[in-house]
This record gives structure tokens, sequence and C-alpha cells, in this order.
């Protein structure tokens, strides 16, 4: 089986000196590719080089650039300038992480909405995908998409843990989902397990949020804490269960989902 981790923090200080032995661990465990994601300009340029530090063949890691809405306050009239720079080298693949948090509301709504629109109008420029943040906020993220969707190639939610309503008015906008171990999690993630079955096969992808959301599932647990890509098989076979189908029939057409929706190249 060949994976594909569609969301991984590896610029996270928790990686640092590590990321040879995690990538490593990754591709014993099936992950082929993985994107590294960008939520802030500075985090974006430090993805951007990782991959091409770690990465000298070009075919396993690739970035997103975009600005996080906890970073939207930094938004100004010279990032959308940097932002488009970024968006213009080889490894980036996507514009994002970009998207909507009412949950923290680190910066103010306003702002996030102003920092969304600008990226989604530069990803409608550059005819890029988008990968999305979404936190208690899904009637107004549908409601600003609807004004962009036309003209996007494509956007995937990124770890959707939210209820019906808002997976179907996604999924309505022909959008993707990116699932996490959020599903993994019996004390907050079960309402996942009858809603992954809704998800058409090419709408779905796999992703860890690696540091973040260890799958609860996993067994052994590391020492450490920490989650890691290797661990997106335990999401695998979460997701599988719940949608019934075999972890080789997911991994299969989630994999191929990723490979298309990223612009990726084949590993053979």
């Amino acid at each position: 089986m060949q994976l594909i981790d569609i969301g991984v923090n590896l610029t996270n200080p928790s990686f640092a000196d590590k990321h040879q032995a995690i990538l490593e661990r990754a591709v014993a465990a099936g992950v082929v590719q993985m994107m590294v994601t960008g939520t802030s300009l500075e985090g974006s340029e430090q993805a951007l080089e990782l991959c091409q530090q770690l990465d000298e063949s070009a075919q396993r890691l690739f970035s997103t650039a975009g600005v996080h809405p906890h970073d939207a306050s930094s938004w100004s009239a010279d990032s959308s300038r940097q932002l488009r720079a970024l968006l213009g080298q080889p490894r980036v693949q996507a514009v994002g992480e970009c998207g909507l948090d009412f949950n923290r509301d680190f910066s103010p709504r306003p702002q996030q909405e102003k920092a969304l629109e600008e990226q989604l109008a530069l990803a409608v420029e550059l005819q890029m995908p988008v990968f999305l943040h979404e936190r208690d906020a899904s009637e107004r993220l549908l409601a600003i998409l609807k004004e962009f969707r036309d003209r996007l190639p494509a956007a995937v939610v990124h770890c959707f843990t939210g209820e019906r309503a808002a997976l179907f008015g996604y999924l309505d906008l022909d959008l993707h989902i990116g699932i996490t171990g959020w599903i993994c999690d019996e004390r907050r993630g079960t309402h996942l397990h009858p809603l992954v079955s809704s998800i058409p096969q090419g709408r779905l992808m796999l992703e860890s949020d690696a540091p973040y959301l260890l799958p609860r599932s996993l067994r052994p647990k590391p020492k450490s804490g920490r989650n890691e890509p290797a661990f997106l098989t335990e999401v695998l076979r979460e997701v599988a269960l719940h949608r019934g189908e075999s972890p080789e029939q997911l991994a299969a057409h989630s994999t191929a989902s990723a490979r298309a929706f990223f612009n990726l190249p084949a590993i053979i």
C-alpha cells in the first residue's frame, strides 16, 4: 500500500533534529509522500526549505504556503506579494493553511475573513488548490467559499471534525475532506464514525496533522506522545473500518485523490 499524508507540521520544534528518522519511519510504514504545512509566511518559507533540504529528488516532500487564521492579524498589504512569490516555487503545491477559526479567535474575525479572501483570490489567480482550516465557522466559511468556488480548481477542508450539516455543505461545494486521528478519539471523535461513509471516493484524503492528534487507539503508544506520519496507518485502519472498506481499498482511492489534488508525481 502507498499512503500520502496531506498534512504534517514538520517545521514544529518538537521535530527538530529528528526529520530524517521521521521520514524513514514514514516510508517504512508505506507513507510515500507528505505535504508539509505552511501556516504563516515565515513558516511557509521554513516548510519549503525543509522539503528542499530533506528531499533532493523532489519526489516525497512537498509543501503548502499560506497564513493560518490564528496568524491573520499579521496579514498586511505586502503579505499577498510575499505569498505569491512563495506559491511560485516548484515544491509548493497548494495555498494554505488558511481559513476561519471562530473557536479560539486568536485573530479578530474580520481580519480572518480578509486574509482568507485574499488567499482565495491568489488561488484563483494562480489556479492552485486550497488547504483550508475551519473550527466553529462552517456557515461563514461556506458563504465565503461560494463566492470563489466556481473559479477555484479544488479545495480541501483539512482535519474535518464537524457535524453532518457542515460535511454535506462542503460536499455540495465539491470540496475534498481530510480526516485525521481525531476519528480515533473515543472521547470526541465518535460522531465521525457514521459520517466518513458519506464521503465519496475521490473526495476523501488522510492526514496525520503531526505532531498533533496522536491516534488514541494506537498500540503501542510512542513514549514521546508525539504523532508522526508513520502512524497514518492507524487513521487508515479506523476510517476503513467505518467505511466498510479494506485498508487496501481505502489506501488506493485516498492516495489517488491526494496525488491528483496536489499534482504529485507517482512513486514507483
